[in-house]
């Protein structure tokens, strides 16, 4: 009788993809969001430790940021869930062709949510280089910056493989999906930095 155990069991046919935390993806992707969502935490708490240093935030002369780029942004990004959602739910039914045109839409948000943060800098009236203040929002919107410039580079690069044979694989379909996760991401980190930019300096001077 032998002591070791036979492994014969035939797994050929057990699916080569799964959604949401069956997917090993799924667990890499939460992890580099919690890793990122450190860094927010951190940069935030820096923004308020500098805060706390000034007898005056932000420290005189200072206009104000203005209002409107970072308020059109803010909208742009909550109304790109409604398609980020519709994406999502397309990819877990493997829809391909709405997958292909809901892409597209994605890709176009991004184009016009860099037309609005160039608009943001542009009216932060502050540069990184004239004191503590205008350093950590210009910290802030880069690093926020960064995951926008990074997801939508995944959905170009998504949108154009789902149009070539390789969107036919089912383990495309879970690669759109675990994108969509990300951008909520990256739209929820956007919300207290927003208020952290555009709305507490306001309250606190």
């Amino acid at each position: 009788m032998s002591l070791h155990p036979s492994f014969t069991e035939d797994v050929s046919a057990l699916p080569t993809h799964a959604f949401s935390y069956r997917s090993l993806t799924w667990w890499g992707i939460s992890a580099f969001m919690v890793i990122e969502g450190g860094f927010f935490v951190l940069t935030i708490a820096s923004y308020f430790f500098l805060m706390s240093q000034e007898q005056e935030w932000a420290p005189r002369p200072w206009e104000p940021p203005g209002l409107v780029a970072g308020t059109l942004f803010t909208l742009a990004m909550l109304a790109s869930e409604i398609p980020n959602t519709m994406i999502k739910k397309a990819a877990e039914s493997y829809d391909l062709a709405k997958v292909q045109k809901l892409l597209v839409v994605m890709t176009g948000i991004g184009v016009v949510l860099f037309v609005f943060r160039a608009f943001e800098f542009n009216s932060l009236n502050v540069l990184w280089t004239d004191n503590a203040y205008g350093s950590i929002i210009w910290a802030l919107l880069f690093l926020h910056t960064t995951h926008v410039v990074t997801d939508w580079g995944d959905t170009l690069v998504l949108w154009r493989l789902m149009k070539t044979p390789h969107g036919e694989d089912p383990r495309r379909f879970v690669d759109v999906e675990e994108n969509a996760l990300y951008w909520r991401f990256v739209w929820l980190t956007w919300l207290p930095i927003y208020a952290l930019i555009y709305w507490v300096p306001r309250f606190f001077r």
